[in-house]
């Protein structure tokens, strides 16, 4: 069994990337140690809807379009709700109601906490992953999130977003194929 997965992850160990938190501090992805990630600051180009055929129907999907200093670009696909709340928020537009990501700004001012930044950090199978960097009393948390969800906050916060110079290079090697 020890070989079954090895044509997928090679000579790979869950231990390799990471290092285990401290002694007493639950071992929650978030309190592991930060990796070297070489992030580079990344901006919202926009967000697009495309039009594709799958099976005989037109199916919509929703992106929203990065692009870092040196014109690198990359997609990474959302949910409609989410392409509204990120829409708004670089619009500087209210809703009528608070949406999840207003209530989450509101909740975190209120507790005294800030957004510090939002790394996206990973990918795996085209799955995208992301941290938020939260701020209070002088100390730092980082939560696991969606990067859309992490997206959203970020533009509330007028925090800046980064990414991983391997996500970069993973999602450009692919663009290139």
């Amino acid at each position: 069994m020890g070989n079954d997965f090895k044509d997928l992850f090679g000579d790979w160990r869950p231990d390799d990337e990471r290092r285990l938190p401290p002694e007493g501090v639950p071992a929650e992805p978030e309190n592991f140690g930060r990796r070297p990630l070489n992030e580079k600051e990344v901006n919202i180009v926009g967000v697009y809807e495309e039009r594709s055929e799958q099976l005989g129907f037109a199916v919509d999907k929703t992106f929203v379009l990065l692009r870092d200093n040196r014109g690198r670009e990359f997609r990474i696909w959302i949910a409609r709700d989410l392409a509204l709340a990120i829409s708004m928020a670089m619009d500087n537009d209210a809703p009528d109601r608070p949406f999840t990501h207003d209530l989450m700004k509101t909740l975190l001012e209120r507790l005294g906490a800030t957004v510090e930044r939002v790394t996206i950090d990973d990918i795996w199978q085209d799955t995208f992953y992301a941290k938020i960097t939260l701020a209070h009393n002088g100390q730092t948390t980082d939560v696991d999130a969606r990067p859309s969800d992490s997206i959203a906050l970020a533009l509330r916060f007028h925090a800046p977003i980064y990414v991983a110079e391997y996500v970069l290079e993973t999602v450009s090697a692919r663009q290139e194929n």
